[in-house]
């Protein structure tokens, strides 16, 4: 059926026409729907998520990040098959959760420092959620387990490693960047001669640059905000029309033939339009359950992200030519890696999580909903030091790996 086809177009029609129907039935249903989505963009999302697309859309604009390409490049395009400049999306994706690293890959296409292959490529592994999402509301909140935390981050960003290197066989005979050229000056000079070139280029002074990047965030949060409140009351709509319920009975009767309990289907159900629904409804599934099909369920809810997260991101690339479906099949695969590796490895990392969980998490303070708080300082503090420790870890394997090529040659 052709994305212009007049039938689409009448389903698409009838089905707008139903939810106006169903806004104005249960307008008092979806106005707290609206108010509670509209909450935790601002008490949450925009707090944590506006110092990450500020600081990375100066970087960019101060050549920081083509300095980060250069030092990274011996280690980012042999895995990844991207240019150095990945390392970059991938520390800041990974520390600071969906959608930041749509935004990264976006602006790195505009600018030309990738190629459409590439960026497909690189959002479909860096878009995860961030750590105090996965340790904090999900582990803690939901399953109060720290011990489970460490099962989920391991899992969730293990799996989406993998991805990565699965991914580097995406579309490839597709067009690529151009290598490093060899020359003989060391790594950090060519870093330093790169950075300035990209500073050069951009051009901007420094005001403008600030306010260019705070106008950026700014319309890219009001965007975020806007799925975020659309999300919640269509899921809360979902609910009242026991539409969820439905869907959730028919998944159980092809699921329950195959071993799997039919407890998790409203978890599936609601992972699929909203990860922390879906991560919370895995975790009040009855006792009798194996705790190591919890974990399973919530790591795959996790990867999957949600059709609200999807939505920001498919906004967030349309600006590019870069393509939402190798994206969206990577969030199935990557929803599939999590769910198996958490059977693999939850023995070894029950043993891990036994040593970990004589330790604490100075960062959350319970509350009496059960779900860890922080302030925006913590919250920044602790995404910021992330950020700084993957770059460091992708310097040092970068590092190696250029000795170890080397070495061979």
């Amino acid at each position: 059926m052709s994305r212009h086809s007049p039938i689409l177009t009448l389903l698409f029609a009838i089905a707008a026409l139903a939810l106006v129907f169903s806004l104005v039935f249960f307008s008092q249903l979806s106005f707290e729907a609206a108010v509670r989505g509209l909450k935790i963009w601002w008490e949450v999302v925009f707090p944590s998520t506006l110092p990450f697309i500020v600081l990375s859309e100066i970087l960019m604009g101060l050549g920081v990040v083509h300095f980060m390409g250069v030092l990274l490049e011996p280690f980012m395009r042999p895995l990844f098959s991207v240019p150095g400049t990945g390392g970059f999306v991938l520390a800041m994706g990974f520390s600071s959760g969906y959608p930041v690293a749509a935004k990264l890959t976006t602006r790195l296409r505009q600018q030309g420092n990738i190629t459409k292959a590439e960026g497909e490529r690189l959002v479909s592994f860096t878009t995860t959620g961030d750590p105090l999402f996965v340790i904090g509301a999900v582990a803690i909140g939901f399953f109060h387990s720290e011990q489970m935390g460490v099962v989920l981050a391991t899992t969730h960003y293990f799996s989406a490693v993998l991805m990565g290197i699965l991914y580097r066989f995406h579309a490839p005979f597709a067009t690529v960047t151009k290598p490093l050229d060899k020359t003989n000056l060391p790594l950090p000079l060519r870093a330093l001669q790169a950075m300035h070139r990209a500073r050069l280029r951009d051009g901007r002074a420094f005001g403008k640059l600030m306010g260019d990047a705070v106008q950026s965030a700014l319309n890219t949060l009001f965007m975020i905000g806007g799925f975020i409140i659309i999300f919640s009351v269509l899921i809360q709509l979902f609910a009242a029309i026991h539409l969820t319920t439905f869907i959730s009975s028919i998944l159980t009767i092809f699921l329950g033939p195959l071993g799997f309990p039919p407890a998790f289907s409203q978890a599936i159900i609601s992972g699929l339009f909203e990860v922390t629904l879906g991560a919370q409804a895995a975790s009040v599934v009855p006792d009798s359950i194996s705790l190591v099909w919890k974990a399973a369920i919530a790591s795959a809810i996790l990867s999957w992200g949600g059709l609200s997260v999807h939505a920001q991101v498919a906004s967030i690339l349309s600006e590019t030519d870069i393509r939402v479906a190798p994206y969206l099949l990577a969030r199935s695969l990557h929803a599939f890696l999590a769910a198996i590796l958490t059977f693999v490895f939850w023995k070894p990392l029950s043993q891990v999580s036994s040593w970990f969980s004589e330790r604490s998490i100075p960062v959350f303070t319970p509350v009496t909903s059960g779900i860890p708080q922080a302030s925006w300082w913590e919250t920044f503090a602790f995404s910021g030091a992330a950020a700084v420790g993957i770059a460091a870890l992708l310097l040092i394997a970068s590092v190696l790996t250029r000795q170890l090529i080397s070495r061979r040659s």
